[in-house]
């Protein structure tokens, strides 16, 4: 170091990595994958110490779930102490409304003497393991996170990313964490749990990565769509696992995992899904409003030259086909000076990446190109397209 220097340089840099492993039945005595998950955090031989936490919806979905886990705990004591028997707190998206899941979770967590060598265990949606890993993230500065996330969108995408946070001020996400899991465990018996609702909308996430980074996987997709609206348990495996294994490729290899950039290249459709999700006052869940910005997009890279407009109407009815809405109302909501309200979301999500707006599109379909400006006099040509696409679907040409 120079002595006369004004500056002292810290350099240095972590490595993260995490699993995300496919199991059924995880609290079966005899299924070893969150034992084994825990042993990394072992000490001295000694048991992990945990919060379970679990989402107040699923429990109530698996009678008799909260005990399983604590019976599951007492079999593998050599690895896992629960001080506390499993806690349910609030899941859904009103558990995102301000801090107090976030507060709770902290209280829990001096309550049953976690510290940072110990874990949080978090069963629920993905909005419950946004609002109980922020919690995680900052008791203590930071307690290691096991996820095991119990929707099709959590389990395929959500869940197993490195995002924590709640909303707050009307903003989506306004207070967060990006922190990585310890682990990701995602259990297929969890979603024989879910409303119809919760198994279509988590199916707009792969749309959403498959038409900007798999044409493959769309063309399945389109091909699946009934079978997927039926609820085919091993259809729905193939597209959690493909989606799964697209999302944390992209966190691991595009060299921005953190988002400290400007540009969100996994979030096609999300400048209008967010901002539909507050119009509606979260009546529509994310998946639903992930689809309609989808749909609206895809018009817009048609008008654009990105992508055939046939092609755009094909994933469009595909979508419709798994059950997926691609309108709704709130599309119609309008100023006092005629614009539609939802184009606020263009400047939300400008000023969310820091004051210069980067949207992804497909360009072609299964790959995507990234645009710092939208034509707002475009976009609203596509919301009456939309519309009228919803009043007369006859109008739609052939693929």
């Amino acid at each position: 170091m120079d002595a006369d220097s004004p500056h002292i340089e810290s350099l240095f840099s972590v490595s993260y990595g995490y699993r995300v492993t496919f199991t059924s039945d995880v609290f079966a005595p005899d299924n070893p994958v969150l034992a084994d998950q825990l042993r990394s955090r072992a000490i001295a031989g000694r048991p992990v110490r945990c919060l379970a936490l679990v989402d107040e919806g699923l429990a109530a979905a698996t009678p008799g779930l909260t005990d399983r886990m604590a019976a599951y705990a007492e079999v593998h004591a050599d690895r896992v102490l629960l001080p506390l028997p499993p806690v349910c707190l609030p899941g859904g998206e009103g558990t995102k409304r301000g801090l107090e899941t976030v507060l709770r979770v902290v209280a829990l967590g001096v309550e049953a003497g976690i510290c940072r060598q110990s874990v949080v265990i978090a069963v629920g949606g993905g909005a419950f393991l946004d609002a109980v890993g922020l919690g995680a993230a900052l008791l203590h500065r930071g307690v290691s996170l096991l996820r095991l996330p119990s929707t099709v969108l959590s389990q395929n995408d959500s869940g197993i990313g490195v995002k924590n946070g709640v909303n707050l001020h009307g903003m989506k996400n306004a207070l967060g964490t990006f922190a990585p899991p310890l682990a990701v465990i995602n259990d297929s018996r969890f979603l024989r749990t879910l409303s119809p609702r919760d198994w279509t909308a988590g199916i707009a996430e792969a749309f959403k990565v498959a038409a900007i980074r798999d044409a493959g996987f769309l063309d399945w997709l389109e091909n699946h769509a009934e079978q997927l609206a039926a609820r085919n348990m091993a259809g729905m495996e193939t597209l959690i696992r493909r989606c799964a294994a697209l999302h944390c490729n992209h966190i691991a290899s595009s060299g921005d995992p953190f988002e400290t950039g400007s540009a969100r290249p996994l979030d096609f459709g999300h400048w209008a899904a967010h901002r539909l999700e507050t119009l509606t006052d979260y009546a529509l869940r994310h998946g639903e409003a992930v689809a309609i910005g989808i749909a609206l997009d895809l018009l817009y890279a048609a008008r654009r030259g990105y992508i055939l407009h046939a092609e755009a109407l094909r994933v469009i009815r595909a979508m419709a086909r798994c059950g997926l809405p691609v309108w709704h109302a709130a599309l119609g909501a309008c100023h006092a000076n005629g614009i539609p309200a939802v184009l606020d979301g263009i400047e939300e999500f400008r000023l969310h990446l820091g004051g210069r707006l980067h949207v992804t599109f497909p360009c072609p379909l299964g790959s995507r190109r990234e645009v710092t400006e939208i034509d707002r006099s475009l976009m609203r040509d596509c919301i009456t397209e939309l519309t009228s696409l919803h009043e007369r679907p006859e109008r739609e040409a052939p693929p």
